[in-house]
């Protein structure tokens, strides 16, 4: 299966890299849960995973409490979940997903910037054909993991794929990673399944992935990279997907 990922892997950690931004997304996601499942991790798998993807960007404790905390004060605001179809130069295509209190404010920031960048958002819908949702989640390879037998075990959760991959780090030093790919509707089994198994999940997602990825020349990558970092600059902005290889 093609897969897209958001963004290329060195540009990522780089955007991502910036805490300052980083954190009030996170924290966002985090409200959004709690106040849709309740304020108890066990009791709340959505808010589970929201609290294992901040720490993994290394969010501290007190911010991940008092986004929590943020879902049941009067004065919270009342953020939506929202994505746009975008429509790039050189073939690209986006899905932009925002979290967003107020979706005048939002929708008029994400044409601003695609209009000064060579971008056009599209009707709701329209890259509903070119990508597909699917639920992944991301952890360490151990010496002692069988990756057949992984696959076998995970296959009646809902597993569509699986891979083994090298995630850059800061250091310099790459790890060996392992990525499994699921139906968007298996992300509670898989979950569970792996929580069961005692892998330790580092990162779990819901992803748009392109049906039919496509390769770029370097300076058209650049161009779209540029694209992505302003949009991501946006406070509303969660998460662009592309379907570039």
């Amino acid at each position: 299966m093609g897969r897209a990922f958001e963004y290329r892997k060195a540009a990522k950690m780089k955007r991502w890299g910036t805490m300052s931004r980083v954190f009030p997304k996170l924290g966002k996601i985090i409200t959004m849960a709690a106040k849709e499942g309740g304020q108890d991790p066990d009791m709340n798998p959505k808010l589970r995973t929201a609290i294992l993807n901040a720490k993994a960007q290394n969010m501290p404790k007190d911010n991940i409490d008092a986004a929590i905390k943020r879902a049941t004060a009067k004065d919270a605001a009342d953020i939506k979940e929202i994505s746009y179809d975008v429509k790039a130069g050189h073939g690209v295509q986006m899905i932009v997903e925002c979290a967003t209190d107020n979706n005048t404010r939002t929708v008029a920031n994400v044409k601003a910037i695609l209009t000064r960048n060579g971008g056009e958002m599209l009707t709701s819908g329209s890259l509903n054909f070119m990508f597909t949702r699917k639920c992944v989640f991301l952890f360490d390879k151990t010496e002692e993991m069988d990756m057949e037998e992984l696959e076998l075990e995970l296959i009646d959760f809902g597993l569509e794929e699986i891979e083994e991959d090298v995630e850059p780090q800061e250091s310099g030093e790459d790890i060996n990673i392992v990525r499994v790919y699921g139906e968007f509707t298996s992300f509670g089994e898989l979950s569970k399944a792996l929580e069961e198994m005692g892998i330790a999940v580092k990162k779990a997602t819901l992803e748009y992935i392109a049906n039919t990825p496509i390769d770029l020349d370097e300076a058209y990558l650049e161009e779209i990279d540029s694209l992505i970092d302003k949009l991501e600059e946006d406070e509303d902005v969660q998460t662009v997907f592309t379907n570039i290889n």
